[in-house]
């Protein structure tokens, strides 16, 4: 059991870590600048597009705030976008609208350099920079999507309001997907396959405001072509970046067909949101989230009552996030062994409180990477906010707080969850 002091101290630890998760503003800004380049030659007056204003926006961890920098400096920050077009030419397909942006991108030598093979819904576009004193690396997916008619003010005035379910359908989006059905034949972008990227951000920060008194992000902002950066997150962003780095050092290493299998973030997204209680503390809401997130997961599909692992979109309750796990039962299987193991690490972390900050520091290598954590615990103690030990050792007993995690999983206890 945790002291209330004890609890504040691993509340700054866990902070810091996730201070030291997130990317720079110089990489946010030179994101922005790459992004908003490829929008402007979308755009020109001689492109097949430019009758259709083709915007391009940041979806995902990018806008939700959680995204994380990767383990190795080697490695790519993985940056989703969404081409937007306000209309389209009446006969275009997904297949058309697909492979008009994909040729509007290669008649840009500087571009096509950059371009990948094509994606199932996708361009992807792999940058490289790098100069005497900055060194980025990441890649962009390109998303090439229709909305509807005066969407821009929709998308304004659904953020300035609460979250309604009723007014999120609003947001919804036709994308390009060539393993539909209809990817050749259909000129109807209603009958497309959908997306909601600001709809279920509107959702996912209208999780992590719960209880929460002070303004820490605006979502305005961050769904604008060019947002501002913020440095300050809700606690539920610091859990869902906290559980991706867990998630990615304990799938480090591993085999690349076991790499294939690890959690997807939009799962852990959506799990840790629906468990997070509005806590203050990030290690209250931790512990509360690795402990519950699995009750989130239905046993049956609530549309047709066909029995499957069931992870529904909070936006639309017809998609099922954990679809693939039907089709590749190992990838549930992998994501308990990966829960299990978080609860175990956490387990162990909380437990070394007693015996001081080095040990704790220890404790938090493996789980989370020594790199990361020497840089945390220096940042830490920089501040002055810890000693080695006896910040540690000096809480009172008397306050202790229970905030012990189960030793295994329990079994589920719902087939279904309501919104």
């Amino acid at each position: 059991m945790l002291t209330i002091e004890q609890k504040k101290q691993f509340n700054e630890i866990l902070e810091t870590l996730g201070e030291n998760l997130d990317i720079s503003e110089t990489q946010f800004n030179a994101a922005v600048t790459s992004y908003k380049s490829v929008g402007t030659w979308l755009s020109k007056d001689d492109s097949e597009l430019a009758p259709y204003n083709p915007t391009i926006k940041p979806q995902g961890s990018f806008i939700l705030g959680t995204i994380i920098k990767p383990i190795s400096d080697d490695d790519d920050l993985d940056i989703d976008l969404v081409c937007e077009l306000s209309k389209k030419n009446d006969s275009w397909t997904q297949f058309d609208l697909k492979k008009i942006v994909g040729d509007q991108l290669k008649a840009n030598k500087k571009i096509d350099d950059l371009l990948d093979e094509e994606g199932r819904r996708c361009w992807t576009l792999k940058y490289r920079q790098e100069s005497d004193n900055l060194k980025e690396k990441y890649h962009m997916d390109i998303l090439p999507a229709i909305t509807s008619e005066g969407y821009s003010v929709i998308l304004n005035e659904s953020y300035a309001k609460t979250f309604s379910a009723e007014e999120v359908d609003k947001l919804g989006i036709s994308i390009t997907d060539n393993e539909s059905d209809n990817y050749y034949i259909s000129n109807t972008p209603e009958d497309w396959h959908k997306s909601n990227p600001f709809g279920y951000a509107q959702w996912f920060f209208a999780k992590a405001s719960l209880q929460q008194t002070t303004k820490r992000f605006s979502l305005n902002e961050s769904v604008k072509p060019v947002p501002t950066f913020q440095k300050e997150r809700f606690p539920l962003q610091r859990v869902v970046q906290i559980l991706k780095r867990h998630r990615d050092i304990f799938y480090n290493g591993k085999s690349e067909e076991e790499r294939k299998n690890k959690p997807i973030s939009i799962i852990i997204t959506t799990l840790a949101s629906h468990s997070y209680r509005g806590e203050a503390n990030i290690m209250d809401a931790l512990v509360n989230v690795i402990s519950t997130m699995h009750e989130y997961i239905a046993d049956y599909n609530p549309n047709t009552g066909e029995k499957e692992k069931w992870v529904e979109n909070p936006i639309n309750s017809l998609e099922n996030f954990a679809d693939k796990w039907k089709e590749f039962p190992e990838r549930q299987t992998h994501f308990f062994d990966w829960l299990n193991e978080i609860k175990n690490d956490l387990r162990n972390i909380t437990s070394q409180a007693d015996r001081g900050l080095n040990f704790i520091n220890e404790s938090m290598n493996r789980p989370f990477g020594e790199k990361l954590m020497i840089k945390t615990f220096s940042k830490i103690k920089n501040k002055g906010l810890l000693s080695s030990t006896s910040t540690f050792l000096s809480a009172s007993v008397d306050k202790s707080i229970d905030t012990e995690l189960p030793t295994k999983l329990p079994k589920t206890k719902r087939e279904g969850f309501q919104k």
